[in-house]
């Protein structure tokens, strides 16, 4: 599965997170600790926040730790809000619009955990995206599925939680009516700019690992402590959403029930 990590607080550059510490998002790429596969080389992406609404972004197939536009651009870019993935495919193809984070209009999301069964769904599932928001679906994962559907969701007035819910919920019963037994695991985060939304949730009892480390100056949420002080790491509890703003950190409990796909 994939890594990540979620980035708010005091301008930083993308690099003291990204390349930097000792167990930094690219050494992850390599040496991951607490995933399925160590190795997490099927692409890669950033998306920052900086004097604009809407993101940056770039995104590659290449291995994180063999690109270096990516040192480069973490070197020079400097922003108070961003994202940064790597990429272990589970199924669909490694191309550049597969990579997260994922972007529309202010939004960025990311995923780490797979749709069981996405195969058997797919078409389904995303034939629930409404015709207006459809023309944003680039790629093929369903990761970018599951966003566009939560953005549906968020135009219709819910909250980017319940949004996130809704969303899996809509899945996972399409999972049901297909049969299938394979779970739905889910570690994901949502932003807008100013807010971090992360859930960590799973059909099961073994949901992808996801961690907090709040500070005096900032919050970062990753899938594994990314420095050496491990005192300040908190694992988030599963079925839980944690939210960010302004240094603030909430934790609510993240809910998603069975609903009838449409």
């Amino acid at each position: 599965m994939c890594r990540f990590l979620a980035y708010s607080g005091v301008p930083v550059f993308l690099e003291d997170f990204v390349a930097s510490p000792c167990h930094s998002l690219i050494h992850q790429s390599l040496h991951a600790e607490e995933a399925k596969t160590g190795t997490n080389g099927d692409g890669f992406g950033v998306g920052w926040y900086g004097e604009r609404s809407e993101p940056g972004q770039y995104r590659e197939v290449r291995p994180a730790w063999s690109d270096e536009n990516l040192l480069s651009i973490a070197r020079q870019v400097r922003s108070h809000l961003f994202f940064a993935h790597v990429r272990a495919a589970t199924g669909t193809a490694t191309t550049r619009a597969n990579c997260h984070p994922f972007v529309h209009d202010r939004y960025l999301f990311m995923h780490n955990g797979q749709i069981g069964g996405y195969g058997t769904i797919r078409r389904k599932l995303e034939n629930l995206i409404p015709d207006a928001l459809y023309a944003a679906r680039a790629g093929s994962t369903d990761s970018e599925a599951i966003f566009l559907l939560a953005i549906a969701q968020m135009a219709h007035g819910l909250g980017p939680g319940e949004a996130l819910a809704t969303a899996l919920s809509t899945a996972l019963a399409l999972m049901q009516e297909a049969g299938t037994s394979e779970p739905l695991r889910c570690a994901a985060a949502l932003a807008d700019g100013e807010t971090i939304h992360a859930v960590r949730w799973s059909s099961d009892a073994r949901p992808p690992s996801l961690y907090v480390c709040a500070r005096a100056d900032s919050v970062v949420i990753a899938s594994e402590p990314v420095d050496a002080a491990r005192e300040c790491w908190q694992a988030l509890p599963c079925n839980t959403l944690v939210t960010v703003k302004g240094g603030a950190v909430e934790f609510s409990p993240f809910e998603v029930g069975l609903r009838q796909a449409a």
